[in-house]
């Protein structure tokens, strides 16, 4: 199960690398990219900022966590404490991710692309680490007591992906129409944002289907009598 971890983490890597920035771009600046020179430079810039290998880094932990406690057995070491923190950090952690893209989609439909003067530095970071906390305490209150905390993560990943979904797209939609120049930016990475969240939690829920089949063929394997152990 691990190594199949380490392969759908992985393959994570590569469509993220491929999916977050590309995905931004040809959302948010494709009318005005009309060479590929111009596209060669708009993606080095891009991937020399900061800030885009942190939101690389955001998603890619958050798989790699995700991944390592849905397929950790140790449970039965009485220390589901630990698994329930870390999964409540994490799946906040991406939970922020997607509401803080919601926030800023609706702030440039609002204010277009005079958002950055109407949005402090302070109430943008306000925007990620505020929901971070919230998100935080509810999933942990929640699922401190409940066995299947990964599950229910995974299940709120998805849900909140389309909920963000269906809320950037639209933004989109109407920066595009007023003829914005940065804001459609801003709701093309909270489109892109919201494609690789979804993906995300597909890769937990896959490994975590067939770890339960794993079980239940082992399950009836030791029962005596039971089809597969004759």
């Amino acid at each position: 199960m691990r190594r199949w971890g380490l392969v759908v983490t992985l393959f994570y890597v590569v469509v993220i690398l491929v999916l977050v920035v590309p995905g931004t771009i040809v959302f948010g600046f494709f009318p005005h990219v009309k060479t590929l020179w111009q596209l060669r430079d708009v993606l080095k810039n891009t991937y020399a900022f900061w800030g885009v290998w942190l939101v690389f880094g955001i998603l890619i932990l958050g798989q790699v966590l995700l991944l390592w406690l849905s397929v950790d057995t140790t449970r039965g070491r009485l220390k589901p404490r630990t698994h329930i923190l870390i999964s409540a950090t994490t799946t906040a952690l991406l939970l922020a991710l997607l509401t803080s893209a919601v926030l800023f989609s609706l702030t440039v439909v609002v204010w277009g692309d005079d958002a950055d003067q109407k949005v402090t530095s302070f109430e943008m970071l306000a925007g990620f680490l505020v929901p971070w906390l919230l998100w935080g305490i509810l999933f942990y209150r929640l699922t401190r007591d409940a066995d299947d905390a990964v599950t229910r993560a995974i299940s709120w990943l998805m849900r909140g992906s389309v909920l963000e979904l269906l809320i950037a797209v639209p933004s989109h939609v109407i920066v595009r129409r007023r003829d914005d120049c940065c804001a459609p930016i801003v709701t093309g990475y909270g489109i892109a944002a919201g494609i690789a969240i979804m993906l995300l939690s597909f890769g937990p829920s896959v490994l975590l289907l067939y770890k339960k089949r794993i079980e239940a063929r082992s399950l009836r394997t030791a029962v005596p009598g039971s089809p597969s152990a004759g």
